[in-house]
């Protein structure tokens, strides 16, 4: 949806019209068909961020274990991460220092749509693409071989 109301605004621009105005809310922008039917039938439900890592998964606030292997961590917009602070990933800058959008201190956290410092471009349209398509084969690397 996201990247049709982009489109739209586009086309409009070009055609001397003025766009149109987003129907629905913010959370609605990135919600693809299978994700709202998700979210329609109760299935799809927003928690809080696990607590920790352990060698084979998370540990949430409850004490729940999780095993696995990856977690990928994606935004746009501005780069908000305080929430990862209990995760010891956070640098002095309050940012998750990257090599190939893998955490430095946690290999198996990685990063999408922050800006430049997580992927050429990555928090515009234009450049997630390229970005998560990197990061993509970066963590299939990372699984089989243990390393970025």
């Amino acid at each position: 949806m996201l990247f049709e109301r982009a489109s739209n605004r586009v086309r409009a621009r070009l055609e001397g019209r003025e766009p149109e105005g987003p129907e629905g809310g913010l959370g609605d922008i990135v919600m693809v068909p299978s994700v709202l039917e998700a979210r329609d039938r109760g299935v799809l439900r927003a928690v809080r961020p696990f607590v920790r890592f352990e060698p084979d998964g998370v540990v949430w606030a409850d004490g729940t274990r999780t095993p696995v292997d990856a977690v990928i961590w994606c935004t746009g917009f501005r780069p908000a991460l305080e929430h990862l602070a209990p995760l010891g990933v956070l640098d002095a800058d309050e940012r998750v220092a990257v090599e190939s959008g893998s955490s430095t201190r946690q290999p198996r956290l990685w990063l999408l749509g922050y800006g430049d410092w997580t992927g050429a471009a990555s928090a515009t349209l234009a450049g997630i693409t390229r970005s998560a398509r990197d990061t993509v084969h970066a963590i299939q690397q990372f699984l089989t071989t243990g390393r970025t």
